[in-house]
């Protein structure tokens, strides 16, 4: 490899696993930085755009990986930056200024590149997709048991909640999160009790399909609540019967880029990396970027690629 070419994870064809392979080196432009990429995580965002049916697929020759820690070839030092919607899985990369921040002292740059962006879902979903939240709220988070919903039962903690519902399938890996109640999916969704919700004042869905649908539909709600939609492991569809609206106090909003601006979001990420300082360390698997066809499809681990 000369000093004119890197190593990188590239998609040929949309659906299929990236190669890794050599590119060239790009020159950055005046308001850019190179990086030397330490790690980036594997997430679902990432498998969705390198799939070409994400709203954000673009055109190929595509480079995934949406964020991740480098060192800043300028002055050494470790940096956070976002890359989406992709990018992130070369040696080095060019990264605006605006796009990256300083990592703190003390913490671990492997759980931020596995989980900065799922805290990142339900940061935003709190902090710029709800409004005139009450003191000590009270929140549903469906799907903790998920990598997202695990740190998001965390964030909102952080963020003010007094209390917080985990929904999932699994009662005893839902125990384990550390939430305050618990709401156990039948295999029948139409048999799940979930008048355990009835207090909320706000859901944050990584499911939804039929599941938000009973959600919205069954539970009698006694104060306002806001839904926000986040992701869609159990359907990326719901039929919802418009008296549903007609009866009950709901706003729903969905969180996600393009429903909050960078501009929003840029003030926030100094302060999600400093949450990391009192977030449980969860399990990340750092492997070689060069093993990226191997563990592509490894959805029971989170994966964390290192150049």
């Amino acid at each position: 490899m000369s000093e004119n070419t890197m190593h990188a994870a590239v998609v040929t064809a949309w659906g299929e696993s990236p190669k890794y392979t050599q590119v060239p080196v790009p020159s950055p432009d005046s308001d850019e930085v190179p990086v030397k990429v330490m790690c980036s995580g594997l997430h679902i965002v990432v498998r969705s755009i390198a799939s070409g049916n994400h709203y954000a697929s673009g055109a190929l020759l595509y480079t995934p990986g949406v964020d991740g820690i480098g060192r800043r070839l300028s002055d050494n030092k470790l940096v956070y930056f976002i890359s989406f919607p992709g990018g992130a899985y070369q040696e080095v990369l060019n990264v605006e200024r605006r796009k990256m921040v300083e990592l703190p002292d003390g913490i671990d740059p492997y759980q931020v590149a596995g989980y900065a962006n799922p805290v990142l879902s339900s940061w935003m979903a709190l902090r710029a997709r709800t409004k005139d939240l009450p003191e000590n709220f009270t929140v549903l988070v469906m799907g903790a048991t998920s990598a997202s919903g695990k740190v998001a039962v965390e964030v909102a903690r952080v963020l003010g909640a007094g209390k917080v519902i985990g929904m999932s399938r699994n009662a005893e890996t839902l125990s384990e999160v550390g939430v305050d109640e618990m709401i156990i999916l039948d295999d029948n969704i139409s048999n799940t009790d979930c008048s355990a919700a009835a207090e909320v004042d706000i859901i944050l869905d990584y499911l939804y399909g039929p599941v938000a649908q009973h959600v919205l539909s069954t539970v009698n709600f006694t104060r306002p609540v806001q839904y926000v939609h986040i992701g869609g492991l159990a359907g990326t569809e719901m039929m919802l019967p418009g008296h549903v609206l007609r009866s009950k106090d709901i706003t729903i909003r969905g969180a996600g880029p393009g429903s909050w601006s960078r501009e929003a979001m840029r003030p926030e990420i100094p302060k999600i990396l400093n949450a990391f300082k009192t977030f449980k360390t969860q399990n990340v698997k750092v492997v070689p970027l060069s093993e990226i066809e191997e563990h592509w499809h490894n959805k029971n681990e989170r994966i964390v690629f290192k150049p």
